[in-house]
């Protein structure tokens, strides 16, 4: 029996050896070539014990439109949220390097003495 989803895929958003179960779901039923517009268009995100759902209707030309739309808009936040993030983490990682080598020399001074 053929599929009736064009997609549906789930994805760990951890590695397995943390054993965090983070999770998200993509799922897009299948339109049979178009002539089937009610369908399952559902994206699913879970963290631990929290879970969002967002579905994104195409029964409507103006349900189309706005569900492009809102999956732009979470794809462009996602991708600025990702630069803040990193843009951070390498912030912290550079603070963390002075840390650790102003530490250094005080030992090294400090042995000297």
């Amino acid at each position: 029996m053929k599929s009736t989803f064009s997609l549906r895929k789930r994805v760990f958003l951890n590695r397995v050896s943390t054993g965090i179960t983070s999770f998200l779901f993509a799922e897009v039923e299948s339109s049979r070539r178009g002539e089937y517009k009610w369908g399952h268009y559902m994206l699913t995100l879970a963290d631990c014990r929290r879970r969002i759902q967002l579905e994104f209707f195409i029964g409507t030309r103006r349900a189309r439109r706005e569900s492009l739309r809102k999956i732009d808009l979470l794809i462009k936040r996602l991708e600025e949220f990702r630069t803040a993030l990193q843009k951070e983490v390498g912030l912290i990682e550079q603070y963390e390097a002075m840390q650790k080598s102003k530490t250094r020399k005080l030992k090294k001074g400090k042995s000297r003495g």
